[in-house]
């Protein structure tokens, strides 16, 4: 009862994440009003009692619970395994056969086998009893992974033109497309589409805009034979959207999370704009001219231009049901997909086991198959141990600032002394600081006694008739309320524009829209405020805001982004995570059109900036596509790591990449570095690994063998968990970065770890000699230091020896980075490592 009342209460605190934050914040312990105070206290009652009524209800009452039983057995077919379903439900659940097929909501029959189904808390646990049976959990709901918080997604609800005229338009321009595609034939042009290797990219996400141009199939050549896909039909959806850039559309009934949908309801059309936004990314056209309303002008072009597309639409923007996520893995390994892309995931204080998680689960059979899976880490850093989608078959993406900057500055009355700001705003003020200036404490309420509340302009600390027009002041530090609900407090009360100081999330340009308000540094809020205090009665504070202007070449790029979560893994500390960062802040992609837009546009735009862990995982997924075409026989794992090796760990300023705030990025920050995609298509070397590996990798985490031999669907010849089995050996999984937990209690300890790499390069013959690079107190030493490679002698392999005295690691705070790096003189494959006492 109390680990299940635990699963309630969790559940309530993913789904209003926001209150939480208020409830728990360290301003919030200390700074809240009585409002506030009264509504984190009723929230938390009512989240309690919730999760208890929830405990204690009838044992017949029902919700969705997803059966994962592995692998598909050999020579099994799908009709024969949905049966071999229903069967057993009927059987263990005393139902009956023909019962079964209204408890069982979905099936999973290509890539693995299993079923969701409605089933009470005594049914679950009798199915979990069974035989077969790897695991049985709660259908839970995830998110997508960009920066909007849901008070934001609630303000700036997304408002599809979903008139019968839009409709009406989209139809024709769809038969227009496919007319167009039956009577054109393929590009000859060397630089055309229509030559580049066939690969597919699927992504599970929120659906897709087909009339993108970022989607047309202009110049690209018949579908792949080999594609198994299809596009299926739903509300303002046809075959006819797909073509042969976007070759396959598929949706799930997503009632789990929006509770009973509407007879004949769904459609792969993204209504959300995350879909659209990430796929373009991935594998957009060329679109020369793209802007999101004159920002960040230029031409938007996914990282595998000539990949196709297949959109899983397995999200709303309420969540992402399990059970449809695993139905989307399902589906894409029997379609034929190369890569998928997975922008969401569980929340870090959600931890499920490998066999509880359904990306997790789906991944593996998609690895297993041969997809590369790409997943995003998350929005929770910085925070350490908020990385998710941590599986070693997951290629997990960190996110990480371009070299592209919207500023939006500050100018002061007097001298007309500009302040540098950003945001993303359009403002109407007058160019000459006329507007007057006041900071949030100085317009205080008078029913409030907290002075520090009031600066930082939280809701209900302000007086109206103080700030009515005027430009607002705030400190943003600390805040637990997000900065569009402030300034649409700030709005509300009748303020024209607002400033906010924030040292954390300043590189993420914040969308206004129409209402002039700007972010500055501390250190440039000191110019502010030094003016506003030799402010009179006869020469009052002035101000005003400027509308945004596009910096490029913004140095220093990339900075890891603020929100991207951090390792360690919380699973386990021998297995290094993040794997690599991408570009995930402000990027321009393609978005659905809206009725909502900025004062003095008639058009929406077709194109948006958005920020999140979700943007830099398409980026990755890009170039992993194209390290794919390149090489159509290499494995997952060996293009994960030419993506790894190939990373680079230096910002446009030639010196280290930094986190945010200044100090310098860690392999907990940004695993390997900044994806390099050009380098990784010729990496030398790389750390390969496959499902033995991974079985092997299950033994070390603690499955037993019972429990691995129904993961896949046959045992490798020979195949054993070692007797000396344990999370340690996890560390010898050959992976293209190393991390030790661990390493000792005493004055001196050392771990040995092996790995293997296998020549991919052009020259069959080659030498590579190591260089270790340590921090003092810690010893490494690889065995051997040269590695020869021959025509016949293909892959090698070799030991890491780590040794030191373990106080070294705790004065280092836990952790001791470096890295080895391998090299022929031509190509450096480079390894970082971690070492924890």
């Amino acid at each position: 009862r109390g680990k299940q009342r635990l699963l309630y209460v969790r559940s309530a605190l993913q789904s209003v994440s926001y209150v939480r934050a208020w409830c728990t914040g360290e301003r919030g312990k200390k700074h809240r009003t009585s409002m506030w105070l009264l509504l984190c206290v009723c929230w938390f009652l009512a989240s309690l009692a919730g999760a208890g009524a929830a405990d204690g209800r009838s044992s017949s009452s029902s919700q969705v619970y997803v059966v994962y039983m592995g692998a598909v057995p050999p020579r099994t077919s799908p009709s024969l395994l949905q049966e071999s379903h229903l069967r057993l439900v009927g059987t263990v659940l005393k139902r009956g056969r023909r019962a079964a097929d209204s408890v069982v909501v979905r099936q999973y029959k290509h890539g693995f086998s299993g079923f969701a189904a409605r089933l009470s808390r005594d049914e679950a646990a009798a199915l979990r009893r069974t035989p077969g049976v790897v695991s049985v959990f709660a259908d839970p709901v995830y998110q997508m992974h960009t920066t909007r918080s849901w008070d934001f997604l609630q303000q700036t609800e997304v408002k599809v033109d979903d008139s019968a005229a839009a409709r009406q338009r989209r139809a024709s321009r769809s038969r227009a497309s496919k007319k167009g595609a039956a009577a054109g034939g393929s590009s000859s042009s060397s630089s055309s589409p229509a030559t580049a290797a066939d690969t597919v990219i699927g992504l599970l996400d929120s659906g897709i805009w087909p009339e993108s141009p970022s989607f047309d199939d202009a110049g690209f050549g018949p579908v792949p034979s080999r594609w198994k896909g299809t596009c299926m039909t739903g509300d303002d959806f046809n075959s006819s959207n797909c073509n042969r850039k976007l070759i396959g559309a598929r949706y799930y009934d997503l009632g789990e999370v929006r509770g009973p949908a509407p007879s004949g309801g769904g459609s792969p059309r993204d209504d959300v704009g995350h879909g659209t936004h990430t796929s373009s990314t991935a594998a957009g056209n060329a679109v020369a001219g793209a802007t999101y309303y004159g920002l960040a002008p230029g031409t938007a072009k996914g990282g595998s231009a000539a990949s196709r597309v297949a959109m899983y639409r397995v999200c709303s923007e309420e969540g992402c049901a399990g059970s449809a996520i695993l139905a989307g893995f399902d589906d894409a390994i029997a379609d034929g997909v190369d890569v998928l892309s997975v922008s969401l995931g569980a929340s870090p204080y959600f931890r499920p086991d490998f066999s509880d998680d359904p990306i997790a689960i789906g991944s593996f059979h998609a690895v297993t198959n041969g997809v590369t899976v790409v997943c995003s880490a998350g929005n929770s850093g910085p925070a350490a141990a908020t990385v998710v989608n941590a599986a070693p078959w997951i290629l997990t993406v960190a996110a990480s600032t371009i070299d592209r900057y919207f500023e939006s500055d500050v100018v002061l009355g007097g001298n007309n002394s500009a302040v540098k700001g950003g945001a993303i705003n359009f403002s109407n003020l007058d160019r000459s600081p006329k507007y007057p200036l006041i900071t949030g404490a100085a317009a205080k309420s008078s029913s409030v006694s907290d002075t520090e509340s009031a600066s930082h302009c939280e809701p209900g600390t302000l007086d109206s008739s103080k700030i009515r027009g005027k430009i607002v002041l705030c400190n943003h530090s600390l805040s637990d309320t997000s900065k569009p609900v402030k300034v649409d407090e700030l709005k509300s009360a009748g303020a024209v524009g607002s400033i906010l100081v924030d040292d954390v999330e300043g590189a993420v340009a914040t969308t206004y829209i129409d209402f002039p308000a700007t972010e500055v540094t501390s250190a440039a809020a000191t110019a502010i405020h030094k003016y506003i205090a030799t402010a009179s009665a006869s020469q009052p504070a002035m101000a005003t805001i400027t509308p945004t202007a596009t910096v490029t070449e913004y140095k220093p790029a990339p900075v890891v982004a603020y929100f991207s979560s951090r390792g360690p893994s919380a699973q386990t500390g021998n297995l290094l995570k993040p794997d690599v960062a991408g570009p995930g802040v402000n990027i321009l992609a393609s978005w659905i059109p809206t009725t909502s837009l900025p004062a003095g546009h008639k058009q929406a735009s077709q194109f948006k900036l958005v920020s999140g862990t979700s943007m830099a995982c398409p980026h990755v997924a890009g170039a992993a596509a194209t390290v794919k075409a390149w090489n159509p026989t290499w494995s997952p794992a060996a293009v994960r790591s030419a993506i790894m090796t190939t990373a680079t760990q230096l910002s446009n300023s030639h010196t280290p990449i930094t986190t945010d705030s200044g100090s310098p990025a860690t392999p907990y920050d940004y695993g390997a570095g900044q994806v390099h995609p050009a380098g990784a298509l010729d990496p030398g070397l790389v750390y390969d690994a496959g499902e033995d590996d991974y079985l092997h990798f299950l033994c070390n985490y603690g499955y037993d063998a019972s429990k691995i031999k129904l993961v896949t669907s046959s045992l490798p010849t020979g195949f054993s968990c070692a007797a000396n089995a344990s999370k340690d050996l996890i560390s010898d999984l050959n992976y293209p970065s190393i991390a030790v937990a661990g390493l000792g209690a005493g004055d001196t300890a050392s771990r040995t770890v092996t790995r293997a790499v296998t020549n991919v390069g052009a020259q069959e013959e080659a030498t590579y000699t190591v260089a270790v690079s340590a921090p003092a107190g810690l010893d490494v030493k690889v065995t051997p230091g040269k590695l020869q490679f021959t025509k016949t002698v293909k892959k090698l392999p070799f030991q890491v020896s780590f040794s030191g005295k373990s106080e070294d690691a705790a004065a280092k705070g836990g952790a001791m980075w470096g890295s080895i790096t391998w090299s022929d003189g031509k190509h450096l494959v480079r390894s970082p490592f971690v070492v924890t006492s």
